[in-house]
């Protein structure tokens, strides 16, 4: 019995072994304008039973690339288009380097030492008192979020200005529930929405069985 653990290994599993043997029949062929004709029409028929090849950009030209390494890169063909060079194909591409940036206080983030450090390179203005009092709402609600408890405005001018260096400073009367109470009452208004939601339908479910004759 033919056992596929006996068989050549599949190169394009998707397209199926029906298709690696018509590619490797075209490859004994000896006549170079039927098998250039021979592959064309197994390039047709693959487009044709797998439309999902279609949702890719390039979509033909992967086949012929999918074809020509089938054959190992060894069939005697002029392809329509470019065919990549198996040795560039199988390269491992460079690794990404992986940021190691050290957070000194993680429950606020990197993005917290990115805004302190833009606010650091800001001009002394209004506009830069208005993005600190912002840059201390956010610490706030990150800091809530994380702990899950109340904190006190305190603690947030200390860790700011441990952050900036002393470069940043809160005024004592700046609000820092600004972020919170957002957070919240958009909470409390799709909380509301709902319920109206499931009212209205309630309400309109009686006022039909009221409607019903008898």
């Amino acid at each position: 019995m033919d056992y596929n653990t006996s068989r050549p290994k599949l190169v394009i599993p998707e397209y199926g072994r029906n298709v690696q043997k018509l590619v490797k029949y075209a490859q004994g062929m000896e006549d170079k304008a039927h098998r250039q004709a021979f592959i064309e029409k197994i390039v047709q028929m693959i487009t044709q039973m797998y439309p999902q090849v279609r949702n890719v950009d390039d979509y033909r030209n992967k086949v012929w690339n999918h074809i020509f390494a089938i054959s190992n890169y060894e069939l005697d063909v002029d392809a329509p288009c470019e065919i990549l060079d198996p040795e560039i194909k199988h390269q491992r591409p460079e690794s990404v380097p992986y940021p190691h940036g050290k957070v000194k206080y993680k429950h606020y983030g990197k993005n917290v030492e990115n805004m302190i450090d833009k606010a650091i390179a800001m001009p002394e203005n209004d506009k830069k008192k208005a993005f600190i009092e912002v840059i201390g709402s956010y610490m706030k609600l990150a800091y809530r979020s994380w702990n899950r408890e109340y904190v006190n405005d305190e603690i947030i001018r200390h860790d700011l200005e441990v952050l900036s260096e002393g470069k940043l400073l809160l005024p004592q009367n700046a609000n820092l529930d600004n972020l919170i109470y957002r957070k919240r009452n958009s909470n409390n208004n799709s909380s509301n929405n709902r319920r109206n939601n499931g009212y209205h339908k309630n309400n309109g479910s009686s006022s039909n069985y009221k409607r019903k004759r008898y």
